[in-house]
């Protein structure tokens, strides 16, 4: 009724925003086996109770728990990756945490679409299956997650002692710019006064009402272009597969090449065409193709900028902090991409397709912009180097050891 489907998206966001700088500190302060089982129950278990709602209110609380527990999961994934893995390397393991909703939203297509098909079930309609089937099975899963998840690396049950070694070196290596793995509120001061994490937030901000769009409203739009909603669910298999793949390459390119802002300006050119076609033509052919062309950039933004951005921030206490605060500001998009495709923009929604294009537009300019200051900063390192100087008075990333990647 109403817009009432938008708000139970905006709303979601709220305490999504507001929990991820403490689920994040927690995993560093606490350990991930813990703060990771408590995430992922808590978000299974709202996904559960949503298949159990009688009215609005109810939804709307799901919906809100299911936004403090997921708040947990991303950021805290990525943060454990980038202290494990070599700057290098990390986008290729972040990008699994995209790879997943990529595979999982194919897979889900599949499942809606044969739930569906089996109709109502014990006084329960197919919808209701739905979630009670998917929150049922993950729950199965993560229940483990408390005993099979390493606190840390170097100490994990399944690695060789070869393996556990060289996490060891890596820790040791690391350490010249990180110094010792000690809490200091200095790290949490010099996070919150970056102006790297804001720059970088405001293009994350940007681009992700066009992710969560899309993430969102897929079978929506592709509704709109005249399918009916079976057949929407199905269509969406083959869209996440290309943008699986394309997610996969990259990242592995990105981190091959070492160029993080390359591969962003890349991915923002087929999100903003892709938008640009659904504002342009009301041919559900030409929309459906237009799915298939946002999908190959829409994914590896938003992993290619969560990697720039936690592999440019140390010590771990300091990323413990910006990471999440500039993934809660870039989130905050979730706020407006609820409200963009309102039924009443029904069936083409060009308000909240034209509005996703020129944001996008405007995150490639971030992005650039971003680009900029972090080569001034090693411009201004190299030149203090060539000069003699041995220290330049700051600590981690900004000290003179460390070299961002661009």
């Amino acid at each position: 009724m109403g817009n009432q489907f938008g708000d139970l998206v905006t709303l979601f966001f709220l305490p999504y925003i507001l929990t991820e700088v403490f689920w994040v500190t927690a995993v560093k302060r606490f350990g991930p086996n813990y703060i990771i089982t408590i995430a992922l129950t808590g978000w299974c278990s709202a996904t559960i109770a949503t298949g159990f709602v009688r009215n609005y209110g109810q939804a709307l609380a799901c919906r809100m728990l299911l936004g403090l527990f997921e708040a947990g999961v991303a950021p805290s994934f990525t943060f454990i990756f980038s202290t494990i893995y070599s700057r290098e390397s990390t986008a290729k393991r972040v990008a699994l945490i995209n790879l997943s909703n990529a595979v999982s939203g194919a897979f889900g297509g599949l499942l809606a679409y044969g739930v569906q098909s089996m109709g109502a079930r014990r006084g329960l309609e197919a919808w209701r299956w739905l979630f009670i089937i998917e929150g049922t099975v993950s729950l199965a899963l993560c229940g483990g997650c408390l005993f099979s998840f390493p606190n840390r690396p170097e100490t994990a049950w399944f690695l060789t002692e070869d393996d556990k070694a060289l996490m060891r070196r890596r820790k040791q290596r690391d350490a010249v710019y990180k110094g010792d793995d000690t809490f200091n509120w200095k790290w949490v001061r010099l996070a919150l006064t970056d102006p790297f994490v804001y720059v970088a937030s405001l293009a994350f901000f940007t681009s992700s009402v066009a992710i969560f769009g899309y993430g969102t409203f897929l079978p929506t739009l592709i509704r709109g272009f005249g399918y009916n909603a079976f057949q929407a669910n199905y269509l969406t298999i083959p869209v996440y597969a290309v943008g699986a793949l394309s997610l996969v390459a990259q990242a592995y390119w990105s981190d091959r090449l070492q160029q993080r802002a390359l591969f962003l300006l890349v991915s923002a050119v087929p999100v903003a065409t892709a938008y640009l076609i659904c504002v342009g033509t009301s041919s559900p052919v030409a929309g459906y193709v237009a799915m298939f062309v946002l999908v190959t950039g829409v994914y590896s933004f938003s992993c290619l900028m969560m990697t720039w951005v936690a592999t440019n921030l140390v010590p771990d206490y300091k990323r413990s902090v910006g990471l999440p605060i500039f993934a809660s500001i870039g989130n905050c998009s979730g706020f407006v991409a609820g409200q963009l495709y309102p039924s009443s923009q029904a069936p083409r929604y060009v308000m909240g397709n034209a509005v996703s294009a020129g944001l996008e537009v405007i995150a490639a300019v971030f992005v650039v912009l971003t680009w900029l200051l972090l080569r001034r900063r090693n411009q201004q390192k190299d030149k203090m180097i060539a000069e003699g100087a041995t220290t330049n008075g700051m600590e981690g990333d900004r000290s003179l050891d460390f070299k961002y990647i661009l």
